[in-house]
């Protein structure tokens, strides 16, 4: 099993418009696409409240590479992207990491 994580610095005043592309569309072509969730995260205490974490599982690099290849390039993606950012980008930098858990890992 891989495991990617993901943080999203938003552009200011842009948090609720990422929040309902991802419950409104980015979930539903997530699962299209084999990209499964496992959970998405806001800092409560600590941190900046500006970044949204959140984790991916995929079973092997090759799977992922696939999945995410066929999402950025689905034209709904596209257009959703395009719709959502109209008044500017939602998203102004990327963090992300892929981790493998231990054989002791209860996520593993």
């Amino acid at each position: 099993m891989l495991w990617e994580t993901r943080v999203y610095t938003v552009a200011p005043g842009r948090m609720a418009d990422l929040h309902e592309r991802f419950r409104n569309h980015t979930l539903r072509l997530f699962d299209r696409h084999g990209i499964s969730p496992v959970g998405f995260f806001v800092n409560e205490v600590g941190g900046v409240s500006d970044q949204l974490t959140y984790f991916l599982s995929f079973e092997s690099h090759a799977q992922r590479e696939e999945s995410w290849k066929n999402f950025l390039s689905d034209p709904e993606w596209q257009e959703v992207k395009a719709a959502s950012e109209k008044s500017g980008p939602l998203v102004v930098r990327i963090d992300n990491r892929l981790l493998k858990s231990m054989d002791y890992s209860p996520a593993s």
